[in-house]
């Protein structure tokens, strides 16, 4: 089931189970996940895509795998706020994902995520090569981040 609000989206996950974020990209899916009381999102690994049934069994292996108990799916809208063609391919891809899970799953804003991970990245005196490496799940990091921050003021 997909949750539009933050505050329906964690009424509907279990209690103290772990959430994954998730950065989609044309290439690439930026994947985090937080630790059970939903206190630090950590990234955890890039996804290069193929077709959608491999990439979403991946992600559903991780979920398993860590007993992810919701996900949240950066939504990358425009600076002005309206939504674009790829805010409709990421509820496109929820959408699908919902037909091979009973997971719930969310937005959250992700305008500027990538900036702040390439920052931090900067920072810290990343190379460019492991920046390019990193950068998707580190932006899925600050996407978890921001749910779980939003979450624990509900």
């Amino acid at each position: 089931m997909i949750f539009e609000a933050i505050e329906d989206f964690k009424d509907a996950i279990p209690p103290l189970c772990a959430l994954a974020g998730l950065d989609l990209g044309t290439k690439t899916v930026g994947v985090a996940v937080s630790d059970g009381l939903r206190q630090v999102a950590t990234p955890l690994e890039t996804i290069k895509r193929k077709k959608f049934t491999l990439d979403a069994a991946r992600i559903l292996e991780i979920a398993a795998d860590r007993q992810i108990g919701g996900i949240i799916l950066g939504l990358p809208r425009n600076m002005d706020g309206s939504e674009g063609a790829r805010c409709q391919s990421t509820r496109a891809f929820a959408r699908n994902l919902t037909r091979l899970t009973d997971i719930p799953i969310s937005y959250w804003d992700e305008r500027l995520s990538t900036v702040a991970a390439e920052r931090a990245l900067l920072e810290a005196d990343t190379s460019r090569k492991r920046r390019s490496e990193v950068i998707d799940h580190v932006a899925a990091g600050y996407i978890l981040q921001g749910v779980l921050d939003r979450m624990r003021h509900l």
